[in-house]
C-alpha cells in the first residue's frame, strides 16, 4: 500500500478505536448501574479506561496491527479483533493487579463491556474497510500504473501483481519492451506501446507511476526510461537497482513482492499533504461561501450584457493526466471558442502551449472587470472542494495545449493544480515565455512545503486587492 494510504488507515483506524473503547466503556458502565452516580470509585474506572486508550495507541504504532485491514476479509478481521481485544484486556488486567484496582472496580462492567467493544469495533471496522475501499479505488485515489515489461514475462508479472498489490493500484497499460505482445493481455489491460513509441505514449497518458520488470533489457536503454519518466514527474519502480543515475533521490522499496529501488523527484511528506488537504477544505469552504455571496450579482451583471450561461465550464488536465472540468464566471462572449481559432495567429506564447492576446475581443466588459478582480475565478472553490484542484499549485493546462507538451513539460502537472502558483504571483500578464512558466512551476514542485503555500497565498491577496499581473 501507498504510504499515504498507510498514514491515511493508521490514524483513521486509531481514531476510531480510541472512540469504540470510549463508547463501550460508557455503555458498559451504564448499563451495569443505570447511572454514573453509583458507580464507585470513579477515578479508578476512568483509570482504566485510559490504561485501555493507552493500549489501543501502542498496539496501533508500535505493533501495527492495521496493516493489513483493507486486504483481510471477515474470518481474518474477526481473529484480528479477539486478538486485539486480548491484548486490551490483558494489558488492563495487568495493570489493575499490579496497582489493586481489582477491588474498587466493577468486574461486571468488564465482562460486559468485552463482546460490547468486540461488537462496536467489528461495526466500525466493516463501515470504515467500505469507505477506504471506495476511496482508495475511486479515479481520483486511484494509482494508475503503467507496466513495462518483455512478451515472455508478462503473464507471469501481472498474475504475480494481481495477487499483491492492493486495490488502490490498478494497472491501465502495458509495455512490451521487446515489440512482442499485441492487443489486449489477458486481463484486458491494453498493450499500448513497444520501446519506440513508449515515451510519447506515457507523456500523453494518465499516469502516476511505471513499473519496469525488463532484465534483458540493456541498462542504458533502462536508464533513458527512468530518466525520462523522471522529467514527467512520475514515480518509477525498477527490480533492480541502478548505478549511476541523479534524479532527485531514490529509496529501496517494494513493489507487490517485488524488491525495486524507486526514483522520484518529489519527496512528498504524507502528513504535509494531509494538512494541505485541510487547508484547502477550510479555504474551499470560505471560498464557496463567497462565491455563493457574489452569484447574484455578478449573474445579473452577465446577463444584462450578453446571452448565454452564467458559469464557464472547460475540461482541464489535472494532477498526472487526470481530466476534470473546471468552472469560472464567463467572461466572454459566448461564441469565445469558436473565435479562438481565428485569433490563433496572435498568440503571444509561442508554440500554443498557452493563449495569450492582448486586448482579446472576445472578453465582455463585465468580463474584464471580472479578470481584473480575478472574480471570475470564484467559482473554482468548488473545484477545490472537489479535489480536483488546490488553493495553491501550477496551472491546469487545457486538453489541446497538454497534447503538445514533451515530457520535460508534463512534469509540471506531476502535483495538484491550484486556484493560484508561483507563476501567477510573479506577474502573470508579463510573463509570455512558456518555458519561464514551466520553470516557476518546477521550481515550486521541487521546493514544495506548507511555508511556501501560505506565502504564495499571501502574495495572492496582495496581487488581487492591487490588481497586479492580471490583465
Amino acid at each position: 500500500m501507498q504510504q499515504k494510504n498507510k498514514v491515511a488507515v493508521i490514524y483513521g483506524l486509531w481514531f476510531a478505536d480510541l472512540l469504540s473503547i470510549i463508547l463501550s466503556f460508557v455503555l458498559s458502565t451504564y448499563i451495569r448501574f443505570g447511572n454514573f452516580r453509583d458507580m464507585g470509585d470513579r477515578q479508578i474506572h476512568f483509570q482504566v479506561a485510559l490504561c485501555m486508550l493507552l493500549s489501543c495507541t501502542i498496539y496501533s504504532f508500535f505493533i501495527d496491527w492495521n496493516r493489513d485491514f483493507v486486504r483481510r476479509n471477515i474470518g481474518k478481521e474477526l481473529f484480528a479483533i479477539a486478538r486485539y481485544e486480548g491484548v486490551l484486556i490483558a494489558v488492563a488486567g495487568f495493570v489493575m493487579f499490579l496497582l489493586k484496582w481489582s477491588d474498587p472496580f466493577s468486574r461486571v462492567v468488564m465482562l460486559i463491556f468485552i463482546p460490547l467493544n468486540f461488537g462496536i469495533t467489528l461495526s466500525v471496522h466493516g463501515i470504515l474497510k467500505k469507505i477506504y475501499r471506495t476511496h482508495f479505488s475511486s479515479d481520483k485515489s486511484m494509482i494508475k500504473v503503467l507496466l513495462v515489461t518483455q512478451s515472455d514475462l508478462l503473464d507471469k508479472t501481472l498474475e504475480r501483481l494481481k495477487k499483491e498489490l492492493d486495490i488502490s493500484y490498478r494497472i491501465v497499460g502495458i509495455a512490451c519492451i521487446d515489440g512482442g505482445g499485441k492487443g489486449n493481455s489477458e486481463d484486458d489491460i491494453p498493450i499500448v506501446a513497444s520501446a519506440e513509441n513508449l515515451i510519447p505514449t506515457a507523456t500523453a497518458m494518465a499516469l502516476d507511476e511505471v513499473f519496469i520488470n525488463a532484465p534483458g533489457t540493456p541498462q542504458n536503454e533502462i536508464d533513458k526510461l527512468i530518466i525520462a519518466f523522471g522529467e514527467m514527474g512520475i514515480n518509477c519502480h525498477y527490480n533492480l537497482q541502478r548505478e549511476n543515475i541523479q534524479l532527485g533521490s531514490s529509496k529501496l522499496d517494494s513493489f507487490g513482492s517485488y524488491s525495486v529501488i524507486t526514483y522520484t523527484r518529489f519527496q512528498k511528506s504524507y502528513k504535509r499533504l494531509l494538512v494541505k488537504r485541510f487547508i484547502d477544505l477550510a479555504g474551499g469552504l470560505a471560498g464557496a461561501a463567497i462565491t455563493v455571496l457574489f452569484y447574484p450579482f455578478v449573474a445579473a451583471a452577465i446577463k444584462l450584457e450578453s446571452k448565454g450561461p452564467v458559469f464557464f465550464s472547460q475540461l482541464r488536465v489535472g494532477r498526472n493526466g487526470r481530466r476534470f472540468k473546471i468552472y469560472k464566471f464567463r467572461s466572454m462572449y459566448q461564441d469565445a471558442e469558436e473565435k479562438r481559432k481565428e485569433l490563433e495567429n496572435r498568440n503571444e506564447i509561442q508554440g500554443g502551449y498557452m493563449f495569450k492576446i492582448t486586448d482579446d475581443p472576445r472578453i465582455t466588459k463585465v468580463g474584464a472587470f471580472l479578470r481584473k478582480t480575478s472574480i471570475d475565478e470564484l467559482p473554482q472553490f468548488f473545484n477545490v472542494l472537489k479535489g480536483d484542484m488546490s488553493l495553491v499549485g501550477t496551472r491546469p493546462p487545457t486538453v489541446d495545449e497538454f497534447e503538445k507538451y514533451n515530457q520535460y513539460y508534463r512534469r509540471r502537472i506531476s502535483m495538484t493544480p491550484g486556484l493560484t502558483g508561483m507563476w501567477q504571483v510573479s506577474g502573470r500578464s508579463e510573463i509570455d515565455d512558456f518555458d519561464q512558466v514551466v520553470k516557476l512551476d518546477l521550481q515550486y514542485i521541487d521546493s514544495w512545503n506548507l511555508r511556501l503555500d501560505m506565502k504564495i497565498l499571501f502574495q495572492t491577496i496582495g496581487v488581487v486587492l492591487f490588481r497586479r499581473g492580471a490583465k
